[in-house]
């Protein structure tokens, strides 16, 4: 096999340096010269493998033109165009233009990574050196990481976007004093669960002498008192329980799936004991004591929210009649 020093009168280095992926075979398909950067995809071959003579088959798959393995046929039947692929193991394909040097049988090829640039840039670790300077590949590859880069930063905006609209909602419904749920948000639970006819229990709350804290220790020690009684409501209740600030000193607590009466009566009444306990500020004894309230879904053959709020309303005025730090539950006649 002899190697040219000249393609055309010109010499390989040139070639090199114009076609950085050229393929350059003999009459007899065998690989003559092949460019630096081509050199280095095939350098994936198996240990001890010479390009440099090697056959065109043994390098490479045609994907196209179909059923053909031999670089002659590849260019007798699709003209100066067809795909390849490195027998290399690599995800990468080439595609590529050929033609036939004149007198001498000699092909030449010339390929690029097309589709699978910015895969091949990765997995070969290539750089603009390796390319040909009248290529566009760099310039497409940094057009495709700033395309990736916008869509990162797009995909980052509109997650903080979406945490932004999940916070905002999360505070229209959360009373800024207690951290409990707020009336919105409590109006929201009982149509939900009216409409969806989970069994539940409502408990009305009101402090009761609260008013006198706010009058002769001022409105800090009021909202300690506040912030109190939301600690003590969260500690009683369960994940799918809601406890709300409705009001000034009103709360309620709706309870799934809870409707036995004596169950209702002992919630109600650990909720009065903790809320009774003198609770300290700035070395004075704030005392306030809890009414409540207890109306049940079950009575009710249609639950209905507001009906609901009025029974336990009418119950929590009961227990307040009853002498106060009482708990009532409302036994509500069908309807």
């Amino acid at each position: 096999m002899v190697t040219p020093q000249t393609v055309c009168a010109l010499p390989i280095d040139g070639l090199a340096r114009l076609m950085p992926m050229h393929l350059l075979l003999d009459r007899d398909e065998r690989v003559v010269s092949v460019g630096p950067t081509l050199a280095r995809v095939l350098a994936q071959m198996p240990e001890h493998f010479e390009v440099i003579g090697a056959r065109f088959q043994d390098l490479f798959e045609v994907r196209s033109p179909g059923g053909v393995t031999h670089a002659a046929e590849v260019l007798a039947r699709a003209g100066n165009r067809f795909r390849l692929v490195p027998r290399t193991g690599t995800r990468a394909g080439l595609r590529g233009l050929g033609t036939w040097l004149a007198d001498d049988g000699q092909m030449l090829l010339n390929l690029s990574f097309g589709i699978d640039l910015i895969t091949s840039v990765r997995e070969f670790a290539l750089t603009d050196a390796d390319f040909a300077a009248t290529e566009l590949a760099m310039e497409l590859l940094y057009l495709a990481e700033a395309n990736a880069a916008v869509t990162r930063e797009l995909r980052g905006l509109n997650l903080r976007l979406e945490g932004a609209r999940l916070a905002a909602e999360e505070e229209a419904m959360t009373d800024p004093l207690t951290g409990l749920r707020n009336r919105r948000a409590a109006d929201s639970v009982l149509e939900r669960m009216c409409a969806n006819g989970v069994p539940f229990a409502l408990l009305h709350l009101d402090l009761d002498y609260f008013k006198a804290v706010n009058d002769t220790l001022g409105h800090a020690a009021g909202d300690q008192v506040l912030e109190n009684v939301g600690r003590i409501l969260q500690e009683h209740v369960r994940a799918e329980d809601c406890a709300a600030r409705i009001g000034g000193d009103e709360f309620v607590v709706i309870v799934a799936d809870r409707t036995d009466p004596k169950v209702l009566q002992v919630i109600a009444e650990r909720i009065i004991a903790r809320v009774s306990e003198p609770l300290a500020f700035q070395g004075t004894e704030c005392r306030v004591s809890a009414s409540v309230g207890i109306v049940r879904s079950v009575d009710m053959v249609r639950p209905d929210p507001v009906r609901l709020l009025a029974a336990a309303d009418r119950a929590l005025y009961a227990a307040k009649h009853a002498g106060r730090s009482q708990a009532v539950l409302l036994l509500l006649p069908e309807s």
